[in-house]
């Protein structure tokens, strides 16, 4: 059998995740699996809510709770496995860590996240840091407004 490297990462991964269930004394669960697995094959930003419902639709035979879905994006995210973004009171988004470093404009009309990547952006930031003295340890940015299509639809 091949083993492609995306399989490989993916092993890595669960590896992690189930020692980290085991440091905080917590099963491993099919349930809590799925929400990792659907986290790294979708590629997608999910609120808990979302990834819940696509979990329900996805796993009919499994018995998931949005409880579940919760806890176990909150324990990822705290071992960061997992990063959110926050959307103030309409709560957060959450995506697999397992990316390369990069940067978010949000459409403050329809919620759509667009990612990307600056190197000069990147440089800068270290720049700024360097100015002031500052040793950088990580960042977050995001970018906010309104979106191409929400644009055409306004005019």
């Amino acid at each position: 059998m091949n083993c492609t490297c995306e399989n490989l990462e993916y092993s890595s991964l669960l590896a992690s995740f189930k020692e980290l269930l085991k440091q905080n004394g917590l099963k491993f669960t099919k349930q809590r699996e799925v929400v990792l697995k659907t986290l790294y094959e979708k590629n997608e930003h999910f609120t808990p809510e979302d990834l819940y419902i696509f979990l329900k639709n996805s796993y009919p035979e499994l018995n998931i709770g949005i409880a579940t879905v919760y806890r176990t994006l909150n324990l990822l995210e705290e071992s960061n496995m997992v990063t959110s973004l926050s959307f103030g009171v309409a709560g957060k988004k959450f995506e697999l860590a397992n990316k390369p470093h990069h940067d978010h404009m949000i459409c403050k009309r329809c919620g759509l996240i667009i990612e990307f990547e600056n190197d000069k952006i990147e440089q800068l930031q270290l720049e700024i840091a360097r100015t002031h003295h500052f040793r950088l340890t990580s960042h977050l940015m995001q970018l906010q407004g309104i979106c191409e299509k929400c644009v055409q639809e306004m005019k």
